[in-house]
């Protein structure tokens, strides 16, 4: 029997989103919206000196699994590297399309194999992740 699509720790994290306040003065800051469901994320970033994320900030309008992966993004994204958050956009992009068998080192991603048969999902939960790498990536060529 498969694990179901919506369960109780994807309800959890969808409600308890850390760092759901956007940034007065980011370095760094990167909307990423699905076409498929409209779900948009957006992540402000400013990076330290030493090429890490300092402080995040963001604002999701997203379904619960956007909400869940923009939680397991942000509670692991601050003091990470864009080499980091890059490698870990690229293995939940191809976990998600069954081009690897794990997604990667980020904690918690496991928790969307139910969602790899359902591609209209995928643009959702890849969301927080691609606007993190991408204002890592920007806020590097700023600073």
């Amino acid at each position: 029997m498969s694990a179901a699509l919506y369960n109780a720790e994807i309800l959890r994290l969808a409600v308890e989103i850390p760092h759901q306040v956007r940034l007065p003065s980011p370095h760094a800051s990167v909307e990423k919206r699905s076409p498929v469901c409209g779900s948009r994320v957006t992540v402000d970033l400013e990076m330290g000196p030493d090429g890490r994320v300092a402080v995040l900030g963001q604002e999701v309008r997203a379904c619960a699994l956007g909400q869940a992966s923009a939680s397991l993004m942000a509670r692991h994204a601050i003091g990470r590297t864009l080499a980091e958050l890059s490698d870990a956009r690229d293995a939940l992009t191809d976990f998600l399309a069954s081009r690897r068998s794990d997604p990667g080192g980020w904690p918690g991603l496991e928790i969307f194999a139910p969602a790899i048969p359902h591609k209209a999902r995928h643009a959702s939960i890849r969301l927080a992740f691609e606007a993190v790498a991408e204002a890592a990536a920007q806020a590097r060529v700023s600073v």
